[in-house]
């Protein structure tokens, strides 16, 4: 059992939408359900509205609340596709979504995802989201099955080996970049042979990949070798999560940097093996696993792990690795399309404009 905060389903579900490339998002619950990560969707291009339940909402029923704001929704927005998600107080007292969206009115693709924060895994809200999406016909089955597929990995991986493991994790923002980066320029400065790779969940590869820009800098100031490999498949996914992709080659294709790809950015919880494959075929002598670590299989004390959340890094430090935090990555990467500078990647640069 886990006592610390975990995702929460509804939560997931808004993210799955957003990948979906939904364009409005109605929240069937209170105006605070969900609010910091409804802000966060908004800065991705997709308009979030709450039906705004109140105490008289939970005794008579929101329906006719529901009906109002889906037109209104579609009178201000004029969107292609709405999703309304379940909430807790919603699907507690049992509302009938399909009901009020056949009654608003509304002429355009109107999905219902019922979810709410007691499912359990935060991935079952995600599960609903893709379920509701096939139903309408907005992603094919294929791609459901699929989504469906990783998702439980996701979760079955993170029962294994990352935060849902363990009863309870403190956050920790963990040790300065100065060791971890001087690590890096020391194996290459010995001539030494350095793999880094990128393990990423969808939009956070934005600022992992920083980590081969400056393991490559660092390189072409050093000598020494390096190989890149990432999740960066641009033709896995959905369309939202293929341009992620797409966007981050282009960048480094610009920097004549090389990746050796391995899946795709919604497929790290099942790439461990040919991660290290791909790895052990090179024989380098330090390992750099960015994004989601523990999605490679046999870490160890001598591996720099760098992640972004703070109860994956506490895990990480309590079990003697050398792991550092780029926390609050999730922020600095919702609606960029270009590379976001790492504080690790950051370190080295400075290091070296000073010593070289």
């Amino acid at each position: 059992m886990n006592i610390h905060p975990r995702p929460n389903p509804i939560i997931a579900a808004l993210y799955m939408l957003r990948d979906i490339d939904i364009d409005v998002v109605v929240i069937h619950g209170p105006s605070g359900c969900g609010f910091m990560a409804s802000r966060m969707i908004e800065d991705a291009g997709i308009r979030v509205v709450t039906t705004a339940m109140d105490d008289n909402d939970l005794i008579f029923g929101a329906s006719e609340k529901l009906e109002s704001v889906l037109r209104e929704t579609e009178k201000r927005f004029g969107p292609r596709t709405i999703a309304v998600i379940g909430t807790c107080s919603s699907m507690i007292i049992g509302e009938d979504m399909r009901a009020s969206i056949g009654r608003s009115g509304v002429n355009c693709k109107v999905i219902a995802v019922d979810c709410h924060g007691c499912m359990g895994d935060n991935t079952a809200g995600a599960i609903k989201a893709v379920e509701a999406s096939e139903d309408a016909g907005i992603i094919p089955h294929g791609e459901a099955e699929r989504q469906k597929h990783l998702l439980s990995m996701a979760t079955k991986m993170e029962k294994e080996r990352g935060m849902a493991s363990v009863t309870y994790l403190p956050p920790s923002n963990g040790p300065t970049k100065l060791g971890a980066a001087k690590r890096i320029i020391g194996c290459l400065s010995d001539g030494g042979r350095l793999a880094v790779i990128q393990v990423s969940k969808k939009e956070l590869a934005y600022r992992f990949s920083d980590i081969f820009l400056a393991a490559d800098y660092a390189c072409g100031k050093l000598g020494g070798e390096t190989k890149f490999i990432a999740n960066l498949d641009p033709n896995k996914g959905l369309p939202r999560v293929r341009r992620y992709a797409s966007d981050i080659l282009s960048e480094l294709d610009e920097n004549n940097i090389s990746v050796d790809i391995a899946g795709g950015l919604d497929e790290y919880a099942v790439i461990g093996e040919d991660l290290r494959k791909k790895v052990s075929s090179f024989g380098p002598d330090l390992v750099v696993i960015a994004g989601i670590p523990h999605a490679y299989p046999d870490l160890n004390r001598d591996q720099i792990l760098i992640t972004d959340q703070p109860r994956q890094l506490s895990n990480y430090l309590s079990k003697g690795y050398d792991a550092v935090g780029e926390i609050s990555s999730h922020l600095m990467v919702m609606n960029v399309r270009r590379i976001v500078p790492t504080e690790t990647g950051d370190t080295i640069r400075e290091i070296l404009r000073d010593e070289c």
